[in-house]
């Protein structure tokens, strides 16, 4: 990977451009602030109707747990888009997580992965089109989100 931009995410960034465009602002309606909240508290909501408590605190800090990880990853790898640290993407592990909680509150339902595929990659490619992550930034940090989700979901089973 390196410092900076690969062959891969050179060639990529070059591709999504030519098909969205330069610069397509609305692609970042997918990793947006709102959009994360909305489904955090339907999922939330969802859980705490059911009476799953478990899963309720579990959709409460899997993505913070998630953040916590990419951050510490992100000094680690130390890997920069001019002054900004880009990998993991840290937009792209929060949608991710979020998204994923999804699923696991919606018992991996067709539609729930239907959804939280379409969007999380949408989320990502926006990034990339707009410039400001790498795609193995967005490539490492869904991975990244969803080992933990995956790793949440289990634990959240067993209790």
């Amino acid at each position: 990977m390196g410092p900076g931009s690969t062959s891969v995410d050179h060639w990529f960034g070059h591709a999504i451009q030519a098909v969205v465009g330069g610069q397509p602002r609305w692609m970042l309606i997918f990793t947006s602030g709102w959009l994360v909240l909305a489904v955090s508290v339907a999922c939330l909501l969802v859980a705490l109707y059911r009476g799953h408590w478990v899963l309720a605190a579990a959709v409460l800090a899997c993505p913070v747990v998630v953040t916590a990880v990419n951050a510490a990853l992100k000094r680690l790898f130390d890997r920069r888009n001019g002054p900004y640290l880009e990998y993991p993407s840290g937009h792209t592990a929060l949608l991710v997580a979020v998204l994923g909680m999804m699923v696991v509150v919606a018992a991996a339902r067709l539609w729930a992965w239907a959804v939280a595929t379409v969007l999380s990659v949408l989320g990502m490619l926006g990034l990339v089109a707009c410039g400001y992550h790498f795609f193995t930034d967005t490539v490492g940090a869904a991975m990244l989100a969803t080992s933990l989700v995956c790793g949440t979901a289990r634990l959240t089973s067993a209790l």
